[in-house]
């Protein structure tokens, strides 16, 4: 596009940071495959399970590789919907490797805490942090593995490397391809492919038009919504905002949307279909999320910033009703130089979900203005 202003200097990992990166995501896959990894800081180790991934024989294996006593580690919102008044991550001891126990004190609605809490150590702050990074359930078995123990065949993954692994995936973020695809309502539109940042998959940038890149730029960040911007659901606005912003941007001056990969505001499509039969129960969506063992969000935005950078843009005016976004772009260095707000379609079955994003989590939707948009 004659638009295009030269993509910004892209950060390089180092040959030991491509290392423990390329460890992570290894350890990813095992996790989110129902297998073991063993987590190491120093000369502590301990093997790491999902607790959605034990059975009986996952149990077994556990008890005959690390003798030791395991214990469950929770993060505060589960543990505050068991009955707790806590923020931070907490453990239980598991004398034995219940499966039955572990589902109960992991998702089980009407659980309550059957046994003292302690605090969590390094290494349990680094198993939650691995689940959550593999979008599973954030609830952990950890068995400490004694030191000279015979060596486990599951794979290594060290501490470090899973606490600096969003800062690489931001930082290895890179174009891969790029293609003019039109579309309905924006025909001069082009699809640029992003690998790197959250999620599991690329994240894509929409650049509708030929915006200006001497002037603050339109820019939407999207985070991906299967249900809502493939199948239209109802029970939010998701797919709304998205082509509605396209369409204002290709009515206008142009722009560029991103579209990201953090499904379920960061949890991944699993945990979203836990939370909407949660919802069908009547709980509201941050409720359900907190039963799940999330906190109100899980997504981050510094990525998106080294995205627009490499696209060549530094002012933005950016759509959104979320706080959070703005907070973030401004925190990476990017200028905001105006904000506009994005309304969706109110239906019957998403305005309890909008008054909760709107109350809970500050975002800014102005009711008034979707019933003007209801009645047109």
């Amino acid at each position: 596009m004659s638009s295009e202003r030269p993509a910004a200097t892209i950060p390089s990992l180092s040959p030991e940071e491509r290392v423990g990166h390329v460890a992570v995501e290894r350890a990813l896959s095992e996790l989110r495959s129902g297998r073991p990894v063993l987590l190491e800081s120093g000369a502590d180790r301990a093997l790491v399970l999902g607790a959605e991934a034990v059975d009986t024989e996952s149990a077994a294996r556990l008890a005959a590789s690390a003798p030791l006593r395991a214990r469950l580690a929770l993060p505060g919102p589960r543990l505050t919907r068991l009955g707790l008044t806590r923020t931070l991550p907490g453990t239980i001891a598991l004398p034995g490797v219940d499966p039955a126990r572990v589902e109960t004190l992991a998702l089980q609605v009407d659980a309550r805490i059957d046994a003292p809490v302690a605090g969590a150590d390094a290494l349990d702050v680094g198993a939650l942090e691995l689940l959550r990074l593999a979008l599973v359930l954030p609830a952990a078995v950890v068995a400490p593995v004694e030191e000279g123990a015979s060596e486990s065949d599951a794979l290594r993954v060290s501490l470090a490397d899973v606490l600096a692994h969003r800062g690489r995936q931001a930082k290895s973020l890179r174009i891969v391809g790029r293609a003019p695809v039109p579309l309905e309502g924006a025909p001069k539109t082009e699809f640029v492919v992003f690998r790197g940042g959250e999620g599991l998959r690329d994240q894509v940038a929409i650049v509708v038009g030929q915006p200006d890149f001497s002037k603050p730029v339109p820019v939407r960040l999207h985070s991906a919504c299967l249900t809502g911007d493939l199948f239209g659901s109802l029970k939010c606005d998701c797919g709304d905002q998205l082509r509605d912003t396209v369409a204002r941007m290709a009515s206008g001056t142009g722009g560029i949307l991103l579209y990201l990969d953090q499904e379920g505001r960061g949890n991944g499509i699993a945990n979203k279909m836990r939370a909407y039969k949660l919802q069908s129960e009547g709980y509201d969506t941050y409720d359900a999320d907190e039963v799940l063992g999330f906190g109100l969000d899980q997504r981050r935005f510094d990525f998106a910033a080294q995205m627009l950078r490499q696209l060549g843009v530094d002012k933005v005016e950016l759509h959104t009703n979320n706080p959070e976004k703005l907070a973030a772009l401004t925190a990476a260095g990017l200028t905001v130089a105006a904000e506009a707000r994005v309304i969706g379609r109110p239906t019957q079955e998403n305005v309890r979900y909008l008054a909760s994003k709107r109350d809970r989590a500050g975002h800014h939707i102005d009711f008034d203005a979707l019933a003007a948009r209801a009645s047109d």
